[in-house]
């Protein structure tokens, strides 16, 4: 029931293009989520409020972050993070949703941190290699998602870290602790 009230919602809050990227993050977790043994329910779940609030207004989301206890550095960075946490919010008064492991997943799936849970990393990676998504090395993304969970976070991550410096974007730190834990798994 929640997860048709939760398509419902998407279809209703989200202009059309960016409900179908939600659609489409929710098809590639699942996915992957029958691929790593993890819970199709709670993926799909957050898959589909990943970005529930990517279409309000900035001060709205600025509102939601000071009002409700978020780290305050968020607001110190660029406003495309902020719908993160954002959705965390609604997912949790709105929604009802209470699974700790849900809502961060929806809260890090633009800026990934350390000691990401198995459905974290599904939703992060799922958002960056959705068939909707055409950029060079998605599949070379796409491929390795298929062969180690741990190796697809780590090279996407990699992927968003590079693609930030490039534009000379600063880059929140959870994202760096994100990246230099999967490094170091590999030392």
């Amino acid at each position: 029931m929640l997860i048709e009230e939760l398509k419902r919602e998407v279809e209703k809050r989200l202009p059309s293009i960016r409900a179908a990227h939600v659609f489409r993050v929710a098809e590639t977790a699942t996915a992957l989520a029958s691929l790593y043994s993890v819970d199709q329910e709670k993926v799909e779940i957050a898959a589909l409020c990943h970005d529930i609030a990517k279409a309000m207004e900035r001060d709205k989301l600025r509102s939601i972050i000071e009002d409700n206890g978020i780290d305050r550095r968020y607001l110190s960075y660029p406003h495309e993070l902020w719908h993160a946490p954002a959705g965390t919010v609604i997912a949790k008064k709105e929604f009802g949703i209470a699974d700790e492991d849900i809502l961060n997943a929806i809260m890090y799936h633009t800026t990934g941190r350390r000691g990401m849970s198995d459905l974290e990393k599904l939703i992060y990676i799922a958002d960056l290699i959705e068939p909707g998504r055409d950029f060079p090395g998605v599949e070379d993304l796409r491929l390795i998602a298929q062969l180690s969970l741990d190796d697809a976070m780590k090279a996407s991550i990699s992927h968003s870290l590079q693609y930030l410096i490039a534009q000379q974007a600063t880059i929140y730190p959870d994202s760096l602790e994100c990246y230099n834990e999967h490094v170091q798994k590999q030392e």
